[in-house]
Parts: structure tokens; sequence; C-alpha cells
């Protein structure tokens, strides 16, 4: 008998199993595929090792402007997958490793629900009932498709077969200009690859403030991306050996028709909640657009059965999942959360790195909020001269009347991680006075931060 069973094993999971383990309850988790989930295995982190690659081979083809001269800089890319295959089993051993430190029993199998108080566990021999106190659900999500003819189509990739492929593609071509799309573009541009992206909404990155998507598609142009928005794909067909996409592009100046033929077709349009299989006959669960709904304390319609991460929809991000599961399980013990789960930062791997947090001054002025901003940029950081950096920019939005940190918005190098000071800002109430008082080194990037908040102090005066 368990306190608490956990069905998957990705960040969310996890991070609520270890947490629970702490606080005093015997714990399981169910996992019917690798530790570490999607982001683990096949998500952010054989992206990002990618994406390093990528950004090393570029840096190496371009050294000549710093007075380094590479008379043969070539790709051997059977051992940049093999890095990146070795990148996540590193940090797979390192997760089963705190499972057991933690004492929680992790079991290899599919886990199913046939009712409150217990998970039905199938492995390859046998079934096996497993009673618990409570269920914890947080089995991901999968990618997404599009209603569109000959979208089933043998040999369309998702992001999932992508990371599985063996050599670079020498043409490819993206459906979708968000995250996952302008990353894998960063990437196999980077080795050379004729990367073409559809993108149906007005821009690249469409939820994300309007000059980290104009910054991006010049960025992404000028390393030869063909990007195409306002672009709505009609169907794809099976052309010889390869893939034939025609598609509908809008514009003021009126509609026009056009294809690109491609041996390699992505599709990234997004991931849609995982609950495959995941219930019994008879068990059901109050679920809208395929997710699962849950109370504040996460809670489903099932009573002793919770939810968290991308199978309840809303931001598909594994920092979310595991925040989601810690405070889940907080709140089982009648502890106060300890993470604010509306602060929630996003990041984007390309190069320059774009990180986001809060709200843009577009938005709060929507909310009625009388916002102003402050907007650095990378030409007068000592830093980013010196690494010769694309152009970029650091925005903050304060709220005028509290002076308060409301967002922040990043498109320079190691904007992902300076985003967290942002971050730990808004979620604590500071203020513009209260983050100038720590002086930034100097020459870092960070400095890019104390120069916007100048700029909004003297606007605030």
């Amino acid at each position: 008998m368990y306190d608490l069973v956990v069905i998957g094993a990705g960040p969310g999971g996890y991070e609520a199993a270890q947490k629970a383990a702490k606080l005093g309850m015997k714990t399981a988790v169910i996992e019917n595929r690798e530790v570490g989930g999607t982001c683990l295995n096949r998500g952010c982190v054989p992206a990002k090792a990618l994406l390093h690659a990528a950004e090393l081979y570029r840096g190496s083809r371009n050294s000549e402007r710093f007075g380094i001269v590479s008379k043969e800089v070539t790709c051997n890319y059977e051992k940049v997958s093999s890095y990146k295959e070795e990148s996540s089993k590193t940090l797979r051993q390192g997760i089963e490793q705190l499972l057991k430190t933690n004492k929680v029993d992790l079991i290899q199998g599919t886990g199913t629900i046939p009712g409150s108080g217990k998970v039905r566990v199938q492995t390859d021999n046998k079934t096996e009932d497993i009673q618990t106190d409570k269920i914890l659900i947080a089995t991901g999500s999968k990618p997404s498709s599009l209603p569109i003819p000959g979208m089933d189509l043998p040999g369309i990739m998702t992001s999932d077969e992508m990371f599985r492929m063996g050599q670079i593609p020498e043409k490819l071509v993206i459906i979708g200009g968000g995250v996952i799309g302008v990353e894998f573009a960063t990437v196999y541009s980077s080795f050379g690859t004729e990367v073409t992206i559809l993108e149906a909404e007005k821009s690249i990155l469409p939820g994300m403030d309007s000059d980290i998507s104009k910054n991006l598609k010049m960025i992404l142009k000028k390393q030869g991306v063909d990007i195409h928005t306002n672009t709505f794909v009609q169907k794809v067909e099976k052309k010889d050996q390869n893939f034939l996409c025609s598609f509908l592009k809008k514009s003021k100046r009126g509609d026009k028709s056009g294809d690109v033929e491609t041996p390699y077709l992505l599709l990234a349009t997004g991931r849609i909640p995982n609950t495959d299989k995941l219930f019994e006959e008879g068990i059901s669960l109050e679920m809208e657009s395929g997710r699962i709904l849950v109370s504040p304390d996460f809670e489903t319609s099932l009573p002793g059965v919770y939810a968290i991460g991308d199978v309840t929809g809303g931001t598909m991000l594994a920092h979310v999942a595991s925040a989601q599961g810690i405070s889940a399980v907080e709140q089982m013990n009648k502890k106060e959360p300890s993470l604010d789960l509306s602060v929630i930062p996003s990041c984007v791997y390309t190069d320059p790195e774009i990180a986001c947090v809060g709200i843009t001054e577009k938005e709060a002025k929507a909310q009625g909020i009388d916002a102003i901003t402050g907007k650095a940029l990378t030409h007068s950081n000592c830093k980013s001269v010196i690494t010769k950096e694309e152009r970029g920019f650091a925005k903050i939005v304060v709220d005028r009347k509290t002076e308060g940190i409301i967002g922040a918005q990043m498109m320079c190098a190691r904007a992902t991680d300076m985003i967290g000071e942002m971050g730990t800002a808004i979620a604590n109430h500071l203020t513009v006075k209260q983050l100038m008082k720590a002086m930034r080194a100097h020459p870092t990037y960070n400095e890019l931060i104390g120069e916007a908040l100048e700029m909004t102090e003297d606007r605030i005066a």
C-alpha cells in the first residue's frame, strides 16, 4: 500500500515523487519508457545538445573574425548524435539515482486507472494492481497533427522522429514557426541544410513580444532560412521520393498559392495532452478539449486522483510541470505551496537566446496598467561587443504606479540564464529601485538588465 503513486516519470512526475518521499509519503513512480519523459529523451535536452553542437560548428566556421583561422571545419553527425544521446543517458542515470536515494520505487510498466485508490500496472509478463491512497497523473503530452490531406503519409516527421535522424538533411521544410520549429531551423541551417518554415500566424514565435519575432526573423533569414508567415498548408502529396507541400500565402495584396518540394518534412505545430489508454473501461474524468480539468490543488473530478503538467493543458513546459508537481504534493500534505505558479519563464534556445517572464507592455496596457518600459540594446553592451553577438536587447516592463517589475523580454546571449533574476523580482513584487541596489559586474551580459532598469527609472521620474 502506497501513500502516492505517480504515473509518468517526466520532470513533473519525478520531482513530485521526490518531494512526496521527502515529506514522508511512501511513493512509487510508474513509467513505460525511459525516466525523464519527453523533456529528457525527446525534447528539451536532446534539442539543446544539438543546438550547442550547431553553435560550436557555426562559431568555428566564423572564427576568422576573432583572428582564429580554421582551414577546414567538418561535422561528423554520427558523433553529434552520440553526444546528444550521451547527454540524455547521463541525466537519466542521475534521476534514477535520485529516486533510489529518496526511496521512491520505480516501476517499469504501463499504469492505468481502474478507479480511486488503485493503479493497474501492465508489464510484459503480468498485470498487477497497486493499492494507493492518492494517484498523481503526470503523463505529459505528445506531438499534435493537423487535419490536412496527406498529413498521415509515411515519413512525415514530428520532433520525436527528428531526434532519431542519422544524417544532416540537404533540405528540410518545417510546418510551424513556434519554439520547436525555430530551434530545429537554427540547428539544421547551422549544419548547412536548406530550411523553409511555413507558419500560419503573422509572425514566427507568435505568442512573444513583437520585437523578438521581428529580430529572430531577420537573423534566421541571414542564416539562409526561408520564412513564410501568414501561410496555410493546404495539402501534402508524395512526389517520387519527396513530399510536395502546397500552401496558400495570404497578404493585403491578395492570396497567392505556392508549393515546395522536400525529401524531409517536419510537423512542428505543438503538442497535445497524452491520456492514451490511461483509464480503464467505465472510468472517466472531467475533461475539456483533451485536457484533464483540475481544481486549484490539482485534484481531478475523481476523488484522490490528481493531475499536473502537460496533461492538464496550459503552458506545456518542463519547469511548469515540475513546479506543479511540487505544489500538488505540498497541498496533499496541507502545506502552503512554496512556488508562485503564475510567474512562468519561457525560453527559446536560438542564437541569440530568447527568454521572457511576466507580461509585455502591450499586455499590460490591455489590462489597464499604466506600464512603461526600458530597453537596452546589445550594441552598447561591452560583453556583447567583445563576443560580436547578433542584434539583441533586454526589455523590462514596469508598473508606473507601483514601480514594480511586471515583465521582462530578452533576446541576447545568456538570456535564458538571466531571466531568473527577473522572475524572482516579479514573484516577490520587487521595485526598480530595489533591483538597482546591487551592482552588476563588468563586463557581463547581465549589465543589460541594469541599463534597462536605469531607463525605466528615468521615465518614472
